[in-house]
């Protein structure tokens, strides 16, 4: 299991919001290469990035941030936030990012998702943010009636790296991961989950470390990370253990 280490651009700097509340944004390093180089040297095997202010506008914001990224690091990035089409798939790919999360895109257009998959097998996720269990899109801001095993399973046949489930009601207040509910989604479609959402603690990595067998297969954190509530190297430890 990986432990994923959080940057969350906004105006390029790496914040944490509570609940996705823009207004509501910590600033805890305005250097995102350096932050990026910190993660890489406690030994985390990759790196999550989320271009805050893309996701709000629908189009990269802070490429410049995440280019400081790419060039400081040796360890592969994921990153989300803004990308809408295939254009911009490419783009970010072919600068050096590992695998691209959409979001937005796989309610909206799921055609997109299928297609980026085919074109760059093994490099697209798909990001399931979620408010009660119903999904949501456009930063957060907007929350339907599509569930969240409904989205995924839309995608068993497409060729995802990975769903990422993000539960907002939990994220940036350090209260705990929904595992449940993201063990419920591992269980319901053969593609490997990433647990976001509430993080705070050894104990909260250790609970859904023990839920590996459902297909869960990484854990995001960032605000414990920068709180000090846990220890990068104990995270990426107890995980790969």
């Amino acid at each position: 299991m990986i432990f994923f280490p959080a940057i969350d651009l906004k105006d390029g700097s790496c914040v944490r919001l509570i609940k996705g509340d823009m207004n509501q944004a910590t600033v805890f390093n305005e250097s995102a290469a350096d932050q990026a180089g910190q993660f890489a040297a406690a030994g985390c095997r990759w790196i999550h990035v989320v271009d805050l202010n893309g996701a709000f506008a629908g189009a990269p914001v802070n490429a410049a941030a995440v280019k400081s990224i790419l060039a400081a690091v040796g360890v592969p990035v994921q990153l989300g936030g803004g990308i809408r089409d295939m254009a911009t798939v490419a783009a970010w790919i072919e600068a050096g990012v590992a695998r691209v999360i959409l979001g937005t895109a796989a309610v909206k257009n799921p055609a997109l998702v299928r297609e980026a998959c085919k074109a760059f097998p093994g490099k697209v996720a798909v990001g399931i943010d979620a408010r009660g269990g119903k999904v949501a899109t456009e930063g957060w801001a907007e929350t339907g009636d599509l569930t969240v095993v409904d989205l995924a399973k839309r995608f068993v046949d497409a060729g995802v790296a990975a769903v990422i489930h993000t539960d907002i009601d939990r994220d940036g207040i350090l209260a705990g991961p929904n595992v449940a509910a993201s063990a419920a989604l591992a269980r319901a479609v053969p593609i490997p989950v990433i647990v976001s959402g509430g993080v705070s603690s050894l104990d909260d990595l250790a609970a859904v470390k023990a839920e590996a067998a459902s297909g869960i297969a990484g854990v995001i954190s960032g605000r414990a990370i920068y709180d000090g509530r846990i220890d990068l190297k104990q995270a990426v430890a107890l995980l790969a253990s």
